[in-house]
């Protein structure tokens, strides 16, 4: 186990920062894949292009989301058999993760690919767009199966503590991205296909290098293909806990996707504008996402270890560096907010619409920190329905309520962008409320570490 981290003794906070780091850089560099695309596209390209990538954005997600949540559900599995040294447990709950995995990455192929002109209407997207947006989605998802893979794998390797290996592969699959880019775009100049397909290349080689580490193991994670499969009642566990965060994603994806027809409705350049700022957007929450992964392993492991001291300790420096990044963040993008939409067009009008969203996101993001790494160390104790309450309630039903009452007052920009901030101070009372008020911390403490607590 000498490349994994075990979270269930020692400082408290050099085990989340050092598990939390790797996180952070893994999902910048994979917010790297979206983002190279749009930046190349729209300048290669044009304003349309990058319109149409940003509006397939919110319908990638989606489906991405609900694998996530499923992942989710296996990495407090694995984690917690991992606290309790449970071996047998482990392996079959890392082959079952990819059976689940291997199932779901087909069907999402499949759907997706089908239903795209579909989603795209629904969506109110505008017809000068329409045919481009169609084209980089279905390309898009005809590799969605390998992004699949590859985050379901990253999350047994994160549920064991081993953050630092997918970080490795998620770097190489962003520079083949990158170069790839330049070669399928501006050399060859492919057109938004190219990006698509430069994308899917990369999420392949990213998929490939973390199936040949996980078999090569001798860790107790080794993956053994003639082993996948679903074991014992571990499938209805890991659906149980993670079927609640995939709902929950799946949802809050919805909202996002109903506010992205709302964009729509102002035309191409607050699209392209809304674009640009949402690949800043994940530069911004995924690493508070990174803390809240961080948060829900480190109370996963320490659950089936028995050391319910430290979880709620845990639960408070996870918070406090996910508050001080989201405020150091948000100040700097504020900072240079012209020159950071720059980077992806030239278009003054889109540049003026991204820095004016800006304002709405940047100065509000510590709260929507709160709000995650509570509900991952809620999810790391098993109990997902709690959590997913929560986010359905406020980024979800709050969200649409709130488009569909004051859209209809008042057809304003800044009306439809004041629905985040707002969902998020929502989110984050209700979940203090249940931390303070509900029942989710187990109380059994075994009797011979009473008297060591780290």
């Amino acid at each position: 186990m000498k490349q994994s981290t075990v979270m269930t003794e020692g400082a408290i906070w050099k085990k989340i920062l050092y598990f939390s780091i790797p996180l952070i850089l893994g999902n910048l560099f994979q917010q790297l894949y979206n983002t190279v695309d749009s930046i190349i596209v729209g300048n290669y390209i044009g304003s349309e292009a990058l319109a149409a990538v940003g509006s397939s954005g919110s319908i990638i997600n989606l489906l991405i989301g609900f694998c996530i949540g499923a992942s989710a559900g296996a990495g407090v599995i694995i984690a917690q058999f991992y606290g309790a040294q449970d071996k047998e447990g482990i392996r079959k709950a890392v082959h079952t993760t990819l059976a689940v995995a291997i199932g779901a990455g087909a069907i999402m192929t499949v759907v997706g690919i089908l239903t795209t002109p579909m989603i795209l209407r629904m969506m109110g997207t505008p017809q000068e767009v329409f045919v481009q947006s169609s084209v980089y989605l279905k390309v898009y998802f005809g590799g969605i199966f390998f992004s699949v893979i590859y985050n379901m794998s990253a999350g047994i390797l994160n549920a064991v503590g081993n953050s630092r290996r997918s970080l490795i592969y998620l770097m190489i699959a962003a520079v083949s991205n990158i170069f790839l880019d330049l070669l399928f775009v501006v050399v060859l100049k492919m057109g938004i296909i190219g990006a698509a397909l430069a994308t899917d290349i990369s999420q392949l080689l990213s998929c490939i290098f973390i199936l040949v580490f996980l078999t090569r193991s001798q860790d107790v994670y080794k993956v053994r293909f003639r082993d996948i499969r679903f074991y014992d009642n571990l499938f209805g566990k890991i659906v149980k806990i993670g079927l609640p965060t995939g709902i929950q994603n799946i949802v809050i994806s919805l909202s996002n996707v109903i506010i992205q027809s709302s964009v729509n409705s102002f035309g191409a350049v607050a699209m392209a504008g809304f674009a640009a700022y949402i690949k800043v957007d994940g530069f911004n929450i995924l690493p508070v996402l990174s803390f809240s992964m961080a948060a829900t392993t480190f109370t996963g492991q320490n659950i089936g270890a028995g050391r319910i001291d430290r979880v709620k300790r845990g639960m408070y420096v996870s918070t406090a560096m996910g508050i001080i990044y989201s405020i150091a963040a948000g100040i700097l993008l504020l900072l240079f907010a012209p020159q950071v939409i720059g980077v992806f067009t030239k278009n003054a009008a889109v540049v003026e619409y991204g820095v004016y969203i800006m304002k709405f996101f940047c100065p509000f993001y510590w709260m929507l920190g709160i709000l995650h790494i509570l509900a991952g160390t809620i999810r790391g104790t098993g109990k997902t329905m709690q959590a997913m309450a929560v986010f359905l309630f406020s980024l979800c039903l709050f969200r649409i309520a709130w488009i569909g009452i004051s859209i209809r007052i008042t057809h304003e920009f800044f009306v439809l962008m004041l629905a985040y901030p707002t969902s998020w101070m929502v989110g984050m009372i209700l979940i203090l409320i249940y931390i303070w008020k509900g029942n989710w911390m187990p109380y059994t403490i075994k009797p011979s570490e009473e008297n060591n607590v780290q």
